[in-house]
């Protein structure tokens, strides 16, 4: 597949409020996309709408009958970027069932849909991009983040076969999976804290990557310090001694550290 051409493309970018979001945003207004940006808070989307000359959308994912409104005021879009995503984290026994399914539906169906929508839509005008924004925590489970890793462990298989039943279509998708990212995000936001020589990313990082994912295709993209990338890789063929590693090097400690500040996002 060439080198997809991002300017001039009109790009939706889902969970803009976030930094995350917004450093994506940022990337791919550099590259010349046409923007719509979506959250939940409009007094946060239109500043940032304002200064990159972007549409702002308010729409909340986990009323799906939102994410129908938001594709259709969206138009014709060439690049999804689906970032929104809820942290979901803590012992599931202390999930009511409503929170559960709410974190399924914004951070796995909601996703999905809007991929599956969008889609449809990019194959018949013959050119389009989809990035799913995953997690590290799509690749290794973790204690006190069983919801979390159930929405990335779930958003990474849809993703990958996806992309194969799309590549026919000359239509692309990536998933990218940042680690701990700083300065901005679900982590920072918790406020949790990290062992002694655990290194993050920067929210510029994962929004540098994106655009090369885009650019070039790319099925699987992870954004992290190699140490993090090689343990996911351990801890997804040998999970029980990945748990017992995790424990020993402090990872429910940190898993616990992020509960109380993301209890209320549930």
């Amino acid at each position: 597949m060439p080198r997809f051409e991002i300017r001039g493309a009109r790009a939706l970018v889902t969970g803009a409020t976030g930094g995350i979001g917004q450093a994506i945003a940022r990337a791919l207004a550099a590259e010349g996309a046409e923007l719509v940006l979506t959250g939940r808070r409009l007094d946060v989307l239109e500043p940032l709408a304002t200064e990159l000359g972007a549409t702002a959308i308010a729409a909340d994912l986990s009323d799906l009958d939102e994410v129908t409104r938001l594709l259709s005021e969206a138009g014709d879009i060439d690049i999804l970027v689906a970032n929104a995503a809820l942290p979901a984290s803590g012992d599931v026994l202390e999930y009511s069932h409503e929170q559960i399914l709410r974190s399924i539906t914004v951070n796995l169906e909601a996703p999905i849909l809007m991929a599956r929508d969008s889609a449809a839509a990019m194959i018949a005008r013959g050119r389009g991009h989809i990035v799913m924004i995953g997690s590290v925590s799509g690749k290794i489970a973790s204690a006190e983040a069983a919801m979390y890793n159930a929405t990335k462990f779930g958003l990474r298989g849809f993703s990958l076969g996806f992309r194969q039943d799309l590549a026919r279509h000359g239509v692309g998708l990536s998933l990218v999976e940042p680690g701990f990212v700083r300065d901005a995000g679900m982590f920072v936001e918790s406020g949790g804290t990290l062992p002694k020589g655990l290194r993050t990313v920067t929210p510029e990082a994962v929004a540098r990557k994106v655009v090369k994912a885009i650019q070039h295709n790319s099925a699987e993209v992870v954004v992290a310090p190699v140490e993090l990338r090689a343990g996911a890789t351990f801890g997804a063929s040998f999970p029980t001694i990945s748990a017992t590693l995790q424990r020993l090097g402090g990872g429910e400690k940190v898993s616990k550290s992020m509960v109380e500040g993301q209890r209320d996002k549930r």
